[in-house]
């Protein structure tokens, strides 16, 4: 962002779910918890256990066997954050990112997501003083705006 908050570069992962909402909500299913306990859980383990599979049925799956399997959960959690913090990697060194990036949507809740993307990227997620869920609307919004005042 530009220091008048004008985003400057922007990136997302669009070639699969994997490390959206979406994602996150079947790994919490995994779980048997809601998304904010979900989001927390990684927090507390000692050691990760990687996730291999990048795509939202094979991880869960795999999540699936490793609980079975009686594995740690909050080792497994950390696992699940650290693989998408491995694929914002990509993203945010595209984008430029040097010393700090800002999440935005309803991952920018996932407290998990976000000390893992700082281990991994070694920058600091910036949080947003306004809700990160309402900021597509916020930006159609705007792009509206503008829109209606160039007509004029």
């Amino acid at each position: 962002m530009d220091t008048d908050g004008t985003v400057k570069n922007f990136a997302m992962n669009d070639k699969c779910a994997a490390g959206t909402g979406r994602f996150f909500e079947a790994m919490a299913r995994s779980f048997e918890l809601s998304l904010s306990e979900f989001s927390k859980l990684s927090l507390t383990a000692k050691n990760v256990i990687p996730i291999t599979a990048q795509c939202t049925v094979f991880a869960e799956s795999e999540v699936i066997t490793l609980v079975g399997e009686g594995k740690a959960t909050d080792e497994i959690a950390a696992g699940i954050e650290m693989a998408v913090a491995k694929r914002c990697f990509v993203m945010a060194k595209k984008a430029g990112a040097t010393d700090s990036i800002t999440l935005t949507g309803g991952c920018a809740k996932n407290d998990g997501l976000k000390e893992a993307i700082e281990h991994v990227l070694k920058l600091k997620v910036v949080n947003l003083k306004t809700d990160p869920q309402l900021m597509g609307a916020l930006g159609a919004a705007e792009y509206a705006r503008q829109k209606g005042l160039a007509k004029k």
